[in-house]
């Protein structure tokens, strides 16, 4: 079975790709993070962003697309695959620790 399909890059994304080669030549020497602040400022200044929020929807729809077809195929986000990982379940599988913990402590006094 194949993976599931990838997100689709939002407008900004896909704006940034094909701009960070110009942004690199136009600031010798500029760090990996600063081409991201760089290029957010330029983001945030521009008037007219259509052709890219337009490909971004292009892409959103071949990504939904993309996703009908997997699932037609078998393809499911049955076991977890819809959930992210995160702090959350760190916090959570903590706490259940604790609580298996504090039960071994009480059985013990008894």
């Amino acid at each position: 079975m194949t993976d599931k399909p990838k997100r689709p890059l939002s407008a900004y994304m896909l704006w940034l790709s094909s701009a960070r080669e110009q942004i690199k030549r136009e600031n010798p020497g500029i760090r990996v993070t600063e081409i991201a602040k760089k290029g957010g400022e330029i983001w945030r200044s521009m008037k007219d962003k259509s052709e890219w929020e337009a490909k971004a929807a292009k892409a959103k729809e071949d990504y939904e697309d993309a996703v009908k077809e997997f699932e037609a195929n078998g393809g499911s986000t049955a076991n977890g695959g819809g959930k992210k990982r995160g702090k959350a379940n760190k916090k959570t599988a903590k706490k259940t620790k604790k609580a298996d913990s504090d039960e071994d402590d009480e059985e013990e006094s008894e």
